[in-house]
């Protein structure tokens, strides 16, 4: 099939794009700038690759209409923030493609009050972010539903892998957190470190939009959490982490007001947009409909990660890893 992936040159298009050329799909990549994929790949030399700025084009009107003259099967967008551009997609690639697939977030639930999360049973979306998820995703559905245009959304977690820095365990992105975890100096953490994240490998995720153009009938109308088999909480994550260097989690329960007033709002921010939320969600339907089996636990994902910014020299840590 013709595949064109928006977003290719990004977290999740790092892996699925060489995924589909493996697969025996033609695949083309629209990404705004030249910057390569974060993991090279040999399949990359069979893609086509379409330098486009998504932002200015829905802008201007004309971006379905780009998509449309490339004669896809399939358009795989993981890049779409608001209702209005996945709308005005879907209009312009109504009858014109078989399948759309769009990536959303766990974030288009709200707070949880029950868990795990299950496509259905999660809160309110909280956050320009997540409304706009929750939406396009329900859009998508009724889309579907009417008869229109063939559609999946999926929605991964807090995304890892090689290349770029993961949500750690404060749930920011402060580096200095791994100096002190490798220190094995004292760690300040807000409330009590019961609080929840659901991280997902970036290959992980590919597998899942692959699996769903594979599925695509099971798939069809449907929504997926797309997150590691487990959760970490902050407690939890900090203790592994530290273990990482051979080194004991010293943590110090402090207040949110406490916490803020030893950090930038900016990490202070991520921490409770993080936090608060506390997600744990289920993979089952998407195990079921579609055959998704995720590789990595959130460990494990994070330790890649955490390995290749360490060997990149783009984290700093007081003493090697052990493991």
């Amino acid at each position: 099939m013709r595949i064109v992936v928006i977003g290719g040159s990004g977290h999740i298009g790092t892996f699925l794009v060489p995924r589909l050329v493996r697969a025996g799909h033609e695949v083309t990549s629209i990404s705004r700038g030249t910057r390569a994929a974060y993991a090279d790949a040999p399949e990359w030399q069979q893609v086509r690759q379409i330098i486009a700025d998504r932002e200015q084009e829905d802008d201007e009107g004309t971006f379905g209409d780009r998509l449309a003259r490339l004669g896809p099967d399939v358009v795989v967008d993981l890049i779409c923030f608001t209702l209005e551009a996945a709308t005005a997609l879907v209009g312009r690639l109504r009858g014109q493609v078989e399948h759309l697939l769009h990536c959303g977030s766990i974030w288009r639930h709200g707070p949880s009050t029950k868990l795990p999360i299950s496509e259905t049973t999660g809160t309110s979306p909280v956050g320009e972010y997540g409304i706009h998820k929750d939406r396009i995703a329900r859009m998508l559905k009724e889309e579907t539903a009417s008869g229109g245009l063939m559609t999946t959304s999926l929605h991964p977690g807090h995304i890892v892998g090689p290349g770029w820095h993961p949500v750690g365990p404060l749930g920011n992105f402060d580096p200095a957190v791994w100096t002190t975890l490798s220190a094995g100096k004292p760690l300040r953490i807000p409330g009590i470190g019961i609080e929840l994240m659901h991280h997902v490998h970036a290959d992980d995720v590919a597998q899942a939009f692959e699996r769903a153009i594979e599925h695509r009938d099971t798939a069809a109308g449907e929504d997926f959490n797309i997150v590691a088999p487990s959760a970490l909480n902050v407690r939890g994550y900090a203790h592994l982490a530290a273990g990482w260097f051979g080194q004991t989690a010293s943590l110090e329960p402090v207040t949110w007001e406490q916490y803020r007033r030893t950090t930038t709002p900016e990490h202070a921010e991520a921490s409770w947009e993080h936090l608060y939320r506390s997600h744990c969600v289920t993979i089952e339907k998407a195990r079921t409909l579609i055959g998704y089996a995720p590789r990595y636990e959130p460990e494990a994902a994070v330790l890649e990660s955490v390995r290749w910014l360490i060997e990149h020299e783009e984290l700093q840590v007081a003493h090697p890893l052990t493991v």
